[in-house]
């Protein structure tokens, strides 16, 4: 009697998973840099040291979710060179695609570090190395690659940068030296600059995630008949939660912002936001594991 086909392949969701945490940090760093930050550049001295601390843990958390990729991209590499009939610098040299992801690493981590050393080219090289790495199909007029990376893009751009602004932003703000209201300001501010991010990535990620499903599930009947369509329908309930908490941070949580006590508690309900968001992940990293509805 034939053995059945085990409809996932370990450690592959583990595999996905770390490409997803390194593609959050990654583009929430940046997220968060062009948004949160955006409004503080003409600060007071004593802002701009906090302002400067928080892009500072910033670019941290970008370096090491590059870090991540290098060392993914490195992983499957071989495999890719052998499916090809390549050593690993043919392919790297001689495939444009696979050279320009590998410039785009180099570029987003030359620009992360430098941003660590507050070089003020840094952010510049790593926005560009984030962003253009997810848009790398483009460059050869693949547009139908594009629609997962942009997908993934718009949710690092949300959840990504709000895990930035909630780890690094805040904490760096609330314990910061000022005074309680200044204090209380400058985290208003900060998640002021973010909100118009996290609404148009939200759209962005609706749309693309719609266009993902779709071509997966190829017919509707899937979404309840295979271990795809189950797995789809799991994910967009937890969704649904995320939404729900990102909704009620926006209406309510964020225009009470103004003073420490309101900094704190939209800082408790983003974590809840972002607990909700860690287990759509996960569910994501088993969903893309899983084989397409025939």
């Amino acid at each position: 009697m034939a053995e059945t086909e085990p409809l996932i392949r370990w450690p592959q969701p583990l595999l996905e998973a770390a490409g997803f945490l390194a593609s959050f940090l990654a583009s929430g760093a940046v997220g968060f840099r062009y948004a949160a930050l955006r409004r503080l550049g003409g600060a007071p001295d004593d802002v701009r040291r906090v302002r400067d601390g928080a892009a500072r843990g910033a670019a941290g958390l970008g370096l090491t979710g590059v870090v991540v990729a290098v060392i993914l991209l490195a992983t499957r590499l071989p495999g890719l060179a052998a499916r090809r009939h390549m050593t690993v610098p043919e392919l790297v040299t001689g495939d444009r695609a696979t050279a320009l992801q590998v410039v785009l690493l180099i570029m987003a981590l030359a620009g992360f570090a430098l941003a660590l050393g507050r070089r003020g080219i840094g952010w510049p090289l790593a926005a560009i190395g984030v962003v253009g790495g997810a848009l790398r199909s483009a460059f050869f007029g693949q547009w139908a690659r594009t629609v997962n990376p942009v997908h993934m893009l718009a949710g690092g751009m949300w959840i990504g940068t709000l895990f930035v602004l909630v780890a690094v932003g805040l904490a760096t703000v609330l314990r910061s030296p000022l005074a309680p209201e200044r204090r209380g300001a400058l985290a208003a501010e900060m998640v002021n600059g973010f909100s118009p991010l996290a609404l148009g990535s939200a759209a962005v990620l609706a749309i693309f995630g719609a266009i993902t499903a779709w071509t997966h599930l190829k017919h509707l009947s899937a979404l309840w008949t295979t271990p795809y369509g189950f797995a789809l329908i799991t994910k967009l309930c937890v969704v649904l939660a995320v939404v729900a908490l990102g909704a009620w941070n926006w209406r309510r949580q964020k225009p009470r912002l103004g003073s420490e006590a309101a900094a704190l508690a939209l800082r408790g309900s983003a974590r809840a936001e972002l607990a909700v968001a860690a287990v759509v992940l996960a569910i994501t990293a088993v969903l893309v594991s899983l084989p397409s509805p025939r």
